[in-house]
């Protein structure tokens, strides 16, 4: 059974979405590089310490879900039920993500992404993120025993699917399509098991 989170997390939960919200509203009105982090955090009624408390950098809010995305990757290793196969767990949060990021609302967002230098940088720094924490989780595993290099490589495989498939014209039929080739090549390094 989980604790519900007491009155101080909450209360930090909810001054974290209030930054993350009033920056991307700001980023989105007015051009990511035209809002510099004390105009955030004056909006926001913050000082610029809470904000860099909450947020690593001016990237950081945009991408506030990041560690939340990098956590459920590696429950959906960790927390699997035993001898329940990895790549269809695996799928399960992509498809989740992918839903996320291309749901209604969302393209002025990625246009904002896509049309700012750092922030693609960040994205891509974090991807890489994501993939090396996951293939960690893969690789400690025990039931999967993958070497190292076996681990990384289906850990960038998942991970360049959300990219793939949120750029798609139909992204759910991309991740159907992508996660096939993932589960062969899953089989080729484990052909003693399925999936």
């Amino acid at each position: 059974m989980t604790v519900p989170p007491g009155r101080r997390e909450r209360k930090k939960a909810a001054t974290r979405q209030k930054i993350a919200d009033t920056a991307l509203r700001l980023f989105l009105e007015n051009g990511y590089d035209a809002v510099g982090i004390r105009e955030v955090a004056a909006e926001a009624d913050v000082a610029v310490t809470t904000l860099f408390s909450h947020f690593a950098s001016k990237e950081a809010l945009v991408f506030e879900q990041d560690e939340d995305f990098e956590q459920r990757l590696t429950q959906a290793v960790t927390d699997r039920a035993p001898h329940a196969p990895l790549i269809p767990a695996l799928r399960h949060e992509i498809q989740a993500l992918v839903r996320h990021c291309t749901a209604d609302g969302a393209a002025p967002i990625w246009r904002m992404i896509d049309d700012s230098p750092a922030l693609r940088k960040y994205e891509e720094s974090m991807r890489l993120r994501h993939a090396e924490t996951l293939a960690t989780a893969i690789a400690a595993d025990p039931e999967l025993s993958q070497t190292a290099t076996a681990s990384r490589t289906i850990a960038r495989f998942v991970i360049d699917a959300y990219s793939l498939a949120r750029e798609a014209a139909d992204p759910e039929a991309a991740v159907d399509e992508i996660f096939r080739m993932i589960e062969a090549a899953w089989e080729v390094t484990c052909p003693s098991r399925r999936a």
